[in-house]
């Protein structure tokens, strides 16, 4: 059995708050992350919702701002909230700029050196966590979405379209549709996995609508006071190549939001129910 380090617990809506640490085999490090176990998780498995978050944040962001406890109780889905990168490994540079290094892993795996070792938050996401996760707590492996806000969005559609076998539902916060495109996915990219944008062509959401499988409906909550929406967002680019490939998608438009926890708390239960429609619950 893997080691998990429990750091606190609080009784919430019922159920149970959790923050736990491990060592990742995958990032090389100590990695800590959230889950907040339903009343319902008593009985037996239930479903799994995984969060990932925006630049700068920890599994913190979430699972204090968003509120997102109360309806996830109502529909007995648990929620996972990781980390966005590897902390403590003391690589050059990774902490002088926020949208890159710590706090920016960009849910890829690295390979360019010295990234390669650690920034591997593409399988931390989608083996390792869901393995420790099964392992540890009640939840259905079987019945699993994903979700996320601005670089967390643009993971959270990466993971479900490149495996649409293992991702029953997926939705996204502002998210970063189309990195090839922008400038926050460009630095990230070419840092991480080379300056051959080839190379990029798998971690991105637009493109890869070319390739995947994925058919069932995907939910998008855009706020049109967004700063970043038409240099680092550019919704459009998305809804025109789902549109293509015949996936279904919903891009919702809020007129006066941002790119903040107020905004993802406002809409965090439209969220939830679509995921919990789609894991049978």
């Amino acid at each position: 059995m893997s080691e998990l380090r429990r750091l606190e617990e609080h009784r919430c809506f019922g159920g149970v708050q959790g923050v736990y640490e491990h060592d990742s085999r995958s990032t090389d490090c100590a990695m800590r992350f959230s889950v907040f176990a339903p009343e319902a998780a008593r009985q037996g498995p239930v479903p799994v919702v995984y969060f990932l978050s925006g630049l700068t944040c920890t599994w913190e962001n979430f699972t204090t701002k968003a509120g997102a406890q109360r309806v996830a109780a109502e529909h007995g889905l648990m929620l996972v909230v990781c980390d966005t990168s590897p902390r403590g490994v003391a690589l050059p540079g990774e902490d002088d700029s926020y949208d890159f290094g710590s706090g920016a892993g960009f849910y890829v795996d690295a390979t360019e050196a010295p990234w390669s070792r650690h920034y591997k938050m593409y399988s931390y996401v989608t083996d390792e966590l869901p393995a420790l996760v099964a392992e540890h707590f009640p939840a259905d492996p079987t019945r699993q979405g994903i979700f996320g806000h601005s670089m967390g969005g643009h993971g959270a559609l990466v993971i479900a379209l490149r495996n649409p076998e293992r991702y029953h539902s997926v939705s996204a916060f502002a998210p970063i549709v189309a990195p090839c495109a922008v400038p926050w996915g460009q630095k990230a990219l070419a840092g991480y996995l080379g300056t051959d944008p080839a190379a990029w062509e798998q971690w991105d959401a637009s493109l890869l609508c070319a390739v995947t499988d994925f058919r069932r409906p995907i939910l998008i909550d855009q706020g049109l006071g967004d700063p970043f929406l038409a240099e680092q967002l550019r919704p459009e680019l998305f809804e025109r190549a789902a549109a293509a490939r015949g996936i279904p998608v919903t891009v919702r438009r809020h007129e006066g939001y941002d790119h903040s926890y107020y905004f993802i708390a406002t809409f965090v239960a439209d969220h939830l129910q679509h995921h919990a429609r789609a894991l049978g619950r």
